[in-house]
């Protein structure tokens, strides 16, 4: 069926979802880190216990979510649009959760659909919430059908240099790493796939992008401690190709922080972006 906006509100069942250190590191490799964050990418040096990338909650969030209600649309046409995590605590190396999910929009922008969905997750062992997340998909050709475009407004950035400036390169098989924490979808490695979604080449999944960015933050703004890590929300403007150089730009002030993601060419992929930490 098409997209369907009356299933605004729509509630899925509770989804259980377990992951081990394994998964941990696996994800951590995903988006870049090395051997200069050994806290993250291995389980075994000595006087170094592993901990986990805040933004691993992607991986493991974003259950329960009943997508199917939200109607049907062309996968080669759909790319992320936005995506927010809220922390309420340190994701173990290990652990399990129990999530659920809504629809939260669906948004009508004329040549496309936009679809808004939230998840809340409960940690099993504990029975405490442990984090939110916050996505919405952007899928070209399936709009038009008069409904309401959805909230428009920008955040004003500063006229003034960056309190902190990182840059990262991805590497150009740096899909094929991430892909194994999850993310199958062929329009990041299937060269045919990518051009019948009108691409030159695979584009790096933006929730590499948003990892590599999430990196940078919690280097710069917490001095690499995920326990003082809030949240984070940003907006993707362009696609990533594999072998981009990444820039991730901040604006601190207390424990709120705007930050935006530009390539090699200066062109933004990340925007609005908004994080905030202890």
């Amino acid at each position: 069926m098409p997209i369907n906006p009356n299933a605004v509100g729509e509630t899925g069942e509770p989804v259980s979802r377990a992951w081990s250190s394994k998964d941990a590191l696996l994800y951590a490799v995903g988006i870049g880190a090395d051997t200069e964050e050994l806290q993250f990418t291995t389980e075994n040096t000595a006087n170094t216990p592993q901990r986990v990338f805040p933004t691993f909650a992607v991986i493991i969030g974003g259950g329960g979510v009943p997508m199917g209600k939200a109607g049907s649309f062309n996968p080669a046409l759909m790319v992320h649009g936005e995506q927010g995590i809220e922390l309420h605590g340190e994701i173990p190396p290990d652990g399990e959760i129990e999530s659920t999910g809504r629809i939260a929009g669906i948004w009508d922008k004329g040549n496309a659909a936009v679809l808004e969905f939230e998840s809340e997750s409960v940690d099993k062992a504990t029975g405490k919430p442990l984090l939110k997340t916050r996505s919405m998909l952007f899928c070209r050709g399936e709009g038009g059908w008069g409904g309401e475009r959805g909230p428009a407004g920008k955040i004003p950035f500063p006229d003034a240099e960056p309190t902190h400036r990182v840059t990262y390169a991805t590497r150009p098989d740096q899909a094929l790493t991430y892909r194994l924490s999850g993310d199958r979808n062929p329009l990041h490695t299937d060269p045919a796939f990518a051009a019948r979604g009108g691409f030159d080449k695979p584009i790096l999944h933006g929730l590499c992008t948003y990892g590599f960015t999430g990196r940078a933050l919690l280097h710069s703004l917490c001095d690499g401690d995920p326990a003082r890590f809030r949240s984070m929300n940003g907006r993707f403007s362009r696609p990533v190709i594999p072998g981009d150089e990444l820039t991730v730009s901040m604006w601190a002030n207390g424990g709120k922080a705007l930050f935006r993601t530009t390539n090699q060419r200066g062109d933004v992929v990340i925007d609005q972006g908004v994080c905030t930490f202890a």
